[in-house]
């Protein structure tokens, strides 16, 4: 009976000041002390949802936003795993690629709207590239530095015990370098966020950002504060995702 109160308090604690924040957040608009032209209250920003799916307008745009988002992350997702897990594994492609993967990996992805703009409009094809490169950074080094630090000598033991090729990397390779593989790929689902959101607000016809925008242009600060919950809880949720395949992956480590 403890165990279950004691379970449920701590599913509970990681939201207490979310819901601390909003319902003082809701008190102090009622009170005045925040002016609905300044930030609007919780109550008609549930109302605006609400709005906005009895038209049918918000699952559209949510719709859209999540699939550029996990299109754009499976994309970078596995280009970085791939070019991580060679970069790792063989010296020769560690030379070849690394260096100029590296030269990349400065720039900042953000900096390439203009060009990608130019190149693919501002069609799916711009946002979908955007947030593929910006995923594929985190899982590339991730993944290439957790294999890099491997104890050589756990790969020593597992040729000693006659593990070799495919064996020896699901065995010893991959298992060792799942951590910092995971951390990677939560690390990626938060620039993935950040980036829709700066490529649909700027180069975009619909999705959240998108709605946000338009919402700005005819002052309805409910809706636009509505779209910025929307992505605060689609990053939570994914989030929230990840970390429960890091425990399914993890579970010697728990």
């Amino acid at each position: 009976m403890k165990g279950s109160i004691k379970g449920s308090l701590e599913k509970f604690f990681p939201w207490f000041i979310p819901l601390f924040i909003i319902a003082a957040w809701q008190l102090l608009s009622w009170s005045g002390a925040i002016p609905e032209r300044i930030l609007p209250a919780p109550s008609q920003i549930i109302q605006a949802g609400i709005d906005l799916t009895i038209t049918g307008e918000l699952s559209e745009h949510m719709g859209i936003s999540l699939w550029r988002a996990l299109v754009g992350f499976l994309i970078g997702g596995i280009a970085g795993f791939v070019f991580g897990l060679l970069n790792g594994v063989f010296r020769f492609a560690d030379l070849i690629f690394d260096t100029s993967i590296q030269m990349l990996r400065n720039i900042p992805h953000l900096a390439l709207i203009p060009l990608v703009i130019m190149w693919f409009g501002i069609g799916e094809s711009s946002k979908v590239f955007l947030v593929a490169l910006g995923v594929l950074f985190p899982v590339y080094i991730n993944t290439y530095h957790g294999i890099k630090s491997i104890d050589k000598k756990l790969i020593e033991m597992g040729k000693a015990y006659g593990l070799n090729g495919k064996e020896l990397f699901f065995q010893i390779i991959l298992p060792g370098a799942m951590s910092s593989i995971l951390v990677g790929i939560r690390f990626s689902l938060g620039v993935m966020w950040l980036t829709l959101i700066v490529a649909e607000t700027i180069s975009a016809q619909s999705g959240i950002g998108y709605m946000a925008m338009n919402a700005r242009e005819f002052m309805q600060m409910d809706v636009i504060v509505l779209s910025i919950i929307i992505y605060a809880l689609f990053g939570k949720i994914s989030d929230m995702i990840a970390r429960y395949f890091e425990g399914k992956l993890l579970k010697w480590n728990n």
